[in-house]
């Protein structure tokens, strides 16, 4: 069995990230994908679930599972802890199953380190209009938030270079199958292909 890949996907808040994920899954692939679901120490909302959206835990067992090295990367966003859990992701990864993992730049870095095979993506809105207009739409935050939001969203925008891929979601449609593309791309790359191939290609490079 060949081993799963670890994606990376960051994008600026509005940018149609979680839609874009939502909508990758609802697809035909190739390949088993499976999103990472994060532990994290906020309250749960309504609507939501633990082991569905994320692993709802306490302060102090999540600062018992730093402690234990159990995540691979984990930070303190408003005074709760979010973090990545590394057995989730051997697991997947072991299995044969790649990983989304949705986390911002700061994040990103921290895996890319720790995980030096896995690929990062960086979504981009069309313009900057576009992305305050996504912001409006949404209704859930007063004019103040929201530019606060945008000038986060420069910020974040300002690490694109540091990624392996860059995706502009101006058409969701073309943002998946860019998405997909990336996806068979990395699975026929050398790297993967000797691995999953190994046996084969001794074979035939036997003389």
């Amino acid at each position: 069995m060949s081993q799963g890949i670890l994606f990376i996907i960051s994008a600026p808040s509005g940018t149609g990230k979680s839609s874009l994920i939502k909508g990758l899954l609802k697809t035909r692939c190739l390949y088993n994908i499976q999103v990472s679901i994060s532990h994290t120490t906020r309250i749960m909302r309504p609507g939501e679930s633990h082991g569905k959206h994320y692993y709802f835990i306490s302060k102090k067992e999540f600062r018992v599972m730093i402690k234990q090295k159990s995540f691979l990367e984990y930070a303190k966003v408003f005074n709760n802890y979010y973090g990545t859990s590394r057995e989730f992701i051997e697991k997947m990864l072991l299995s044969g199953i790649d990983v989304f993992l949705d986390i911002d730049w700061q994040g990103a870095s921290q895996i890319r380190y720790k995980v030096p095979n896995s690929k990062s993506i960086f979504l981009l809105p069309p313009s900057k209009d576009v992305l305050y207009k996504r912001l409006r739409e949404r209704g859930q935050d007063s004019d103040k938030v929201i530019s606060k939001r945008m000038e986060k969203a420069v910020d974040e925008m300002n690490h694109y270079s540091e990624y392996d891929y860059l995706i502009i979601n101006d058409d969701f449609k073309k943002a998946i199958s860019d998405l997909k593309t990336i996806i068979i791309a990395e699975h026929l790359c050398l790297f993967h292909q000797k691995k999953k191939h190994n046996i084969l290609i001794s074979q035939l490079l036997n003389t």
